[in-house]
């Protein structure tokens, strides 16, 4: 604690320009600083990795105090080190971790500085590579953390089931800036000024380019509804290692004008106002944030009903759901909500309205606030 403000330390592994975590933690000193918290954001990163400089200008963006330290992977100690610096240097009170790496970094560095563990479990959606032994290596860690916020029911029980007590697991969903995701330009303009054709339906997604996404699924369902006579296009808006085999599905289904794989963009809000229809077509996922922007930008939305998107998207009222993994039911809905103007408005309409009912990014912050003040009171006597 530094001049009776107690220190936060955000802590995260990030590769290129991150993904939907950093929507969370890049926005959240701006909330806490005003509750008496001083923050800086801690990101480890591979040496050389050009995307880290865009990140660092979206923290300078928004505000947030941001730190990089070159990560040469598991067993490059000076990350650890540089770490330990930091916990001294401002004299941290909570550690805040958001992946395997900074979790088990937390319990180590706890060893030489004493400090409150808090973890935010995100999801743990991706289950390629060496994924699944990082999840079993975070769910083990958890069990010694004083707070685990968890995202979506599920990721709570299944934390439960691994052992972390009860009373330590917190709900806390995602949420946005409700007034930064407001909607500015009709959909035409949008669409004529990003270069789309005005009279056509646009079908947007967003996401990290990888396999539990299912944008290849996504891409066969829309190239079918496309040859069916479907006068659509469809744009794919992020970066990943799925990025060439996208690109060869495209080209085998004939429709390289149709379906656009832009890449990762910083002006992905003037996407969404030129979408239609935006599709989560995702495997596994936690609460995903470009569910929350789509929808409080007015663009109805069709999702996979997987881990927290239920407690989100109701089926029928504020949007379409269908079960993970089946394309042909993921195909009906999407050419359902394509062919139906008037169900399109409705859902748009219902979706805004959810969000800043219930998922402001202000209401998260005090939740979360709420937590840190619950770790540092004094003990009763």
């Amino acid at each position: 604690m530094r001049n009776g403000r107690p220190f936060i330390l955000e802590t995260r592994v990030v590769t290129g320009t991150g993904g939907g975590p950093e929507k969370t933690i890049l926005n959240s000193p701006r909330f806490l600083i005003p509750y008496g918290y001083d923050v800086l954001c801690a990101y480890m990163y591979p040496p050389g990795d050009p995307g880290f400089e865009q990140l660092r200008r979206r923290a300078e963006l928004l505000g947030a105090p941001l730190v990089g330290i070159e990560d040469r992977g598991p067993w490059d100690l000076r990350t650890a080190k540089r770490l330990l610096q930091l916990c001294r240097q401002h004299r941290v009170a909570i550690w805040h971790g958001h992946d395997y790496k900074s979790d088990v970094l937390g319990l180590l560095l706890r060893r030489f500085w004493p400090m409150k563990l808090v973890t935010t479990a995100h999801g743990l959606g991706v289950q390629s590579g060496k994924a699944p032994l990082y999840n079993k290596i975070d769910l083990f860690c958890l069990r010694w953390f004083d707070k685990v916020i968890c995202v979506s029911e599920d990721l709570r029980e299944l934390c439960i089931r691994k052992g972390v007590r009860p009373d330590r697991c917190v709900l806390i969903h995602n949420a946005i800036d409700a007034d930064q995701y407001t909607r500015r330009e009709p959909v035409q303009a949008a669409k004529q000024r990003l270069g789309f054709a005005p009279d056509r339906l646009l079908v947007g997604a967003v996401g990290r380019l990888s396999d539990e996404k299912n944008f290849l699924g996504l891409i066969r369902v829309f190239a079918a509804l496309a040859r069916d006579g479907m006068d659509a296009e469809l744009v794919i808006i992020g970066e990943g290692p799925e990025r060439a085999k996208l690109e060869a599905a495209r080209a085998a289904e004939g429709m390289q004008d149709r379906i656009h794989l832009p890449g990762y963009r910083s002006d992905v809000i003037d996407y969404y106002h030129a979408m239609d229809v935006f599709v989560l077509s995702s495997l596994r996922e936690g609460l995903p944030n470009v569910l929350l922007e789509a929808m409080a930008l007015e663009v109805p939305v069709v999702a996979t009903a997987v881990a927290g998107v239920p407690g989100l998207v109701k089926h029928e009222h504020n949007g379409l759901l269908v079960e993970a993994g089946d394309l042909r039911a993921l195909g009906e809905a999407l050419k359902r909500m394509l062919l139906d103007a008037q169900l399109r408005c409705r859902l748009a309409a219902a979706g805004r309205h959810t969000v800043t009912k219930e998922f402001t990014f202000s209401a998260r912050m005090a939740k979360v606030r709420a937590v840190f003040d619950e770790l540092l009171k004094p003990p009763k006597q």
